[in-house]
């Protein structure tokens, strides 16, 4: 679907600048001891859910996740294999089993949020306070950004 008119050049450099971020996010990473290999983005993405909406059933991350429910049950095989998270009968509907995080899940999860926060911090610190607050206005509207381009691929994210 084109831009309107006038659009086409901010969706472009906003496109780049998020990517240049990623970028040097990743480099940072890499340079860090930070076994990347140990926990890939798509178990991330799994344990940051859980973190905020623990416990969960297996089709609340499919959807969230916008993931197959065979992607969602191998990744949660693998993070239960970790020990970053348990599977347990759900107490509402006995016949039906929900995932939680582990406080070893927990600890992974903070470790992979700190390589990345702490380059992010120095980068932020480096900033002027005019350049941060217009940052700190921008987050939530980036947020929302996220939501509809992610809505436009996969429909709808569950409340």
């Amino acid at each position: 679907m084109p831009c309107p008119a006038g659009q086409e050049p901010d969706a472009r450099l906003l496109t780049e600048a998020i990517t240049r971020l990623h970028r040097a996010l990743h480099s940072c990473m890499v340079r860090t001891d930070y076994p990347r290999k140990t926990l890939p983005l798509a178990q991330v993405e799994l344990l940051q859910v859980l973190r905020e909406r623990s416990p969960a059933h297996i089709s609340d991350l499919t959807a969230r996740r916008h993931l197959a429910p065979s992607t969602v049950s191998g990744l949660i095989s693998r993070i239960i294999g970790a020990g970053l998270v348990a599977r347990d009968v759900d107490p509402v509907n006995p016949r039906s089993s929900v995932v939680t995080l582990t406080d070893a899940g927990r600890e992974k999860l903070a470790a992979w949020t700190r390589t990345h926060k702490d380059p992010m911090d120095a980068a932020y610190a480096a900033l002027g306070d005019s350049e941060r607050a217009v940052i700190a206005q921008a987050l939530p509207v980036l947020f929302r950004l996220a939501e509809h381009v992610d809505e436009q691929a996969h429909g709808p994210e569950l409340g």
